[in-house]
């Protein structure tokens, strides 16, 4: 089946965008851009399935009744629009995480996540498991992830590990969202996993490799702005063309590089994201700074300067299209 092809019982698969948090020049979560972003990343990126609240979205910035508002607005506004609507619950506090994961029940959220608690870390993957069971009880209804990202909360628990008979105690467990960059415990958790869990990848820019590895879609912030790009390497593996998806993969690989040497935060992410778009998703909010205009634009205008080179008839399909994709890959944040 193509990753791209929603499945009966709403496997999780394809593009999943982490959205990032609209926030006034107040610092006010601003909800009115909510529905023009979804419409935006329909129409334009192809974008079908958003990932709301998770570290893109600044979640541990905002206040429980924040994240409780933004969820059910994007539950609200992307109803008959987008396919699936995950909301990341994780909280510090296991009861703010279960209060949320409760109110997204409420909302009709087509499922939740939950990443590692990052200041009293959990010591163990059985002591992280018995975690996330706590979190479940609270919406046992609701499909419900993990979201695994070691290099944000320092918990670098093995995945496989971590799942195994997960389904015993979380019978809502569907899968993981894999944000780290070890192929071979990656590799363990799909041999691992029944038919109907999704592994999720969470790096954009080695997102080929964990294709081959054979998960089943991937969530990222760039998929905001360059997702109709990504899913022409998707598109291009599918049809196992792996010249032409891994001509795109190094151009990926080397717009990151140039952007890391800048300074790439998730403050520079959404200004990138606001000029790309046209949507106005405003600054981010403390302690994360709001971007400095010299660095966004300079990675604004190697993207244009790109997507302007007229290519040459020497090129082949593949590296055309790697010469309109250069900013497809920027690190997941």
């Amino acid at each position: 089946m193509s990753i791209m092809a929603p499945a009966a019982d709403k496997k999780l698969t394809g593009l999943v965008a982490a959205t990032f948090t609209p926030i006034t020049s107040q610092g006010e979560i601003n909800l009115s851009v909510i529905g023009p972003y979804i419409d935006y990343l329909k129409e334009k990126q192809g974008v079908n399935n958003v990932f709301v609240n998770g570290t893109t979205g600044e979640s541990m910035s905002l206040s429980v009744e924040e994240r409780k508002l933004l969820a059910e607005e994007w539950c609200r506004k992307a109803k008959g629009k987008m396919d699936q609507v995950i909301v990341h619950v994780g909280c510090l506090s296991l009861k703010d995480t279960q209060e949320l994961a409760h109110h997204a029940a409420q909302i009709e959220a087509d499922g939740i996540a939950v990443i590692a608690p990052s200041f009293f870390k959990p010591s163990s993957a059985d002591v992280l498991r018995t975690f996330l069971q706590e979190v479940a009880s609270a919406a046992p209804t609701l499909p419900f992830y993990y979201y695994h990202v070691p290099s944000v909360t320092g918990v670098n628990v093995n995945v496989r590990e971590l799942i195994e008979g997960i389904e015993k105690v979380i019978p809502s467990f569907r899968g993981v969202k894999f944000t780290g960059s070890d192929l071979m415990d990656l590799g363990q958790c799909i041999s691992y996993i029944p038919p109907h869990w999704s592994v999720l990848y969470g790096i954009d820019e080695q997102l080929l490799g964990a294709l081959v590895m054979g998960v089943h879609g991937a969530v990222g912030s760039t998929y905001n702005y360059v997702g109709c790009h990504v899913n022409k390497l998707i598109s291009a593996f599918e049809t196992g063309d792996l010249v032409q998806a891994r001509t795109i993969q190094f151009k990926i690989q080397e717009l990151v590089s140039f952007a890391i040497k800048l300074g790439f935060d998730v403050g520079v992410n959404k200004q990138l994201m606001n000029e790309l778009s046209g949507l106005d998703l405003g600054p981010p909010r403390l302690p994360v700074m709001t971007c400095p205009a010299a660095r966004a634009l300079a990675i604004k205008q190697k993207y244009d300067m790109r997507r302007e080179q007229e290519p040459s008839e020497l090129l082949d399909l593949g590296q055309q299209w790697a010469a309109e994709t250069s900013l497809v890959g920027l690190e997941q944040l």
